[in-house]
């Protein structure tokens, strides 16, 4: 009797069938081939049939070509970051699928010569903050704020609260990113409280600018006192403000959060903000503020290794111009609409474990610390959780008392179809 192991196609057979063929053209062949070697590898082993070799192959096959998976953010955590915080609305997606080909990123069409690269974003930003008299794009909001020290400071002091010098994740600190361009930091006050006669007594001939920077991603209470912008502002030096969060303008949520329009009306020359988290957009850095400022900002020579993409260019600007972005649809969210979403989805799970709960959202991503968001929840079997990340698409829920929770409030409306098809293949073991 042939040998099973002898049974098994050659890799180039398996190549040329068409659907294993039309999968090597839409994900590379690479690609391809090691899943069809680990399927050949199978039928040797005996755990699948010699002929079922491309249909095993064709099943351990991603959908696209990278590794990333799509994630269903049921965490109650809008800006989640390990899932890339905020998540792009169908506007910014489509506009990605524009700056994906050939596009006039740096091209004027009426005239067939070089155009300002980045045009309408900058058009789009200063028309959602009116007071900026201009308007540059980088890579992060760190990058923002080496960029502003680095054009202005080297050489130079700059003034800041020490209840200030934050760390902005991955062991990266305000203090070490200023001074690796030069600068010289003045710290004044103390961790807890700081006064504005202590900026007083700092400011001096080498005093590039006052920084202001926003601990968004903590909060100190008890005694404490800190000098806002506007008081900064008469001090006779510029006032730079990092925001961190990106929000343009107030919101009603959350009154604690600086914006880029506020603080720019109460004197700051320039804002450093996120064009993710609280924007909604692509991971980038903004620079607002006084015109002649942020050109001397964006002529300068570092601002080229700062510079972003045509993705993301497109995609920032799509979301200011676009409708709600889902951050902001997730913010916006009234409780009554996520309760009646949760007992619809409850309603389609009649073999499920379920129960509609109240829960506790947050804003996450280093936005509005402290400020909870009333949200509803479905509550399963704590053995769900695991089974949900393993399923396609991967949900993502929380464990809370013995039980996982897939809180509403970060999940878009039009997914809730693909949850319940999730929870109800993992009751039925597939």
């Amino acid at each position: 009797m042939l040998d099973p192991r002898r049974r098994v196609p050659r890799t180039d057979a398996v190549l040329a069938d068409p659907r294993i063929a039309a999968a090597a053209a839409r994900l590379g062949r690479p690609l391809v081939k090691e899943a069809v070697t680990a399927a050949q590898q199978q039928a040797r082993d005996g755990l699948i049939a010699p002929e079922d070799v491309a249909e095993a192959a064709l099943a351990a096959l991603p959908p696209v070509a990278t590794s990333l998976r799509s994630v269903l953010n049921a965490t109650g955590v809008v800006l989640h970051t390990n899932l890339g915080r905020a998540p792009l609305g169908p506007a910014a997606r489509e506009a990605l699928g524009v700056a994906a080909g050939n596009c006039d990123v740096e091209l004027d069409l009426a005239t067939g010569a070089r155009g300002r690269r980045g045009a309408g974003v900058v058009d789009a930003l200063r028309a959602a903050v009116p007071g900026a008299g201009g308007a540059h794009v980088v890579n992060n909001g760190a990058a923002a704020l080496a960029l502003i020290a680095a054009t202005f400071a080297v050489g130079r002091e700059i003034v800041v609260s020490r209840g200030e010098l934050v760390e902005i994740g991955d062991g990266f600190r305000i203090p070490d990113l200023v001074e690796s361009t030069g600068a010289r930091l003045r710290e004044v006050g103390t961790t807890n409280r700081t006064h504005l006669a202590d900026y007083e007594r700092a400011i001096g001939p080498d005093t590039a600018f006052v920084l202001k920077v926003h601990p968004s991603n903590f909060t100190v209470t008890g005694f404490t006192s800190a000098v806002g912008v506007e008081k900064l502002a008469g001090l006779g030096v510029p006032v730079v403000a990092d925001i961190g969060s990106g929000l343009l303008a107030p919101h009603p949520l959350l009154p604690d959060e600086p914006d880029a329009a506020s603080v720019l009306a109460a004197g700051a020359v320039l804002v450093t903000a996120s064009g993710d988290k609280l924007l909604g957009g692509p991971q980038a850095g903004l620079i607002l503020g006084d015109g002649e400022l942020v050109e001397r900002v964006r002529r300068f020579p570092l601002a080229r290794a700062m510079r972003v993409d045509k993705l993301t260019l497109a995609a920032l600007e799509a979301t200011l111009r676009g409708p709600v972005p889902p951050v902001r649809a997730a913010l916006d969210a009234p409780v009554a609409e996520l309760r009646a979403r949760a007992e619809a989805l409850a309603a389609q799970l009649p073999d499920v474990d379920v129960r509609v709960v109240d829960s506790a959202a947050t804003v996450g991503g280093g936005g509005a610390p402290g400020v909870t968001l009333d949200s509803v929840a479905l509550s399963l079997p704590e053995s769900y959780a695991a089974a949900l990340r393993a399923g396609e698409p991967a949900v993502l829920g929380r464990l809370e008392s013995g039980r996982c929770l897939l809180d509403l409030r970060a999940l878009a409306p039009a997914d809730d179809e693909v949850l319940a098809g999730c929870v109800r293949a993992v009751r039925s073991g597939a």
